[in-house]
């Protein structure tokens, strides 16, 4: 009986491993959002959320998880991004340290602009995990989209994230 479990147990992580591994999330079309929310971290996502800004995607942009050293005018000259787009429309979010602090701090900083839809960026691997800690902090009446930016992630990195994403989600089965 406990090796069936197991058994079942095992075939179950390796499914779901599979799942994470072989459907990572996928670009999403330039659709109007209220906002975007880009999470720092990874390559081409910050590129990713000013071509979408530029292109009026979205009327603000929130990125999650910025050194306090880093400065508005550093990343538009090393974006090659018009510096008045980072003056009225982008807001640079200093307090995340990781992706549970990145989903808190973009839902207080969504809950003072009152807006209604966000597109997520992220890199594809990072996806299912920083859209279930901002789904945790979001209010339900959000319309969160998935933007993913697409990348060739090592086995490690995929085999890593799929574990802290299920012990994410264990965590907040039991209230952590």
């Amino acid at each position: 009986m406990i090796a069936r479990l197991l058994g079942f147990l095992t075939l179950l992580w390796a499914l779901g491993f599979a799942w994470f591994a072989l459907l990572l999330p996928q670009p999403l079309d330039g659709r109007q959002t209220d906002a975007i929310v880009v999470l720092t971290g990874g390559a081409g996502r910050i590129d990713r959320g000013l071509a979408l800004m530029q292109a009026g995607a979205a009327r603000r942009m929130f990125i999650s998880g910025v050194d306090r050293t880093v400065r508005p005018r550093e990343l538009a000259a090393r974006y090659h991004a018009p510096r008045k787009l980072f003056d009225c429309c982008i807001t640079l979010g200093r307090e995340a340290i990781d992706t549970r602090s990145n989903g808190i701090e973009t839902a207080h900083w969504l809950d003072r602009r009152g807006y209604d839809t966000v597109r997520l960026i992220t890199t594809d691997w990072h996806m299912r995990r920083a859209a279930f800690e901002l789904r945790q902090a979001l209010p339900e009446n959000i319309v969160l989209v998935y933007d993913a930016v697409p990348s060739q992630p090592r086995f490690s990195v995929l085999f890593k994230e799929y574990h802290k994403y299920l012990l994410r989600r264990a965590a907040a089965l039991i209230g952590i």
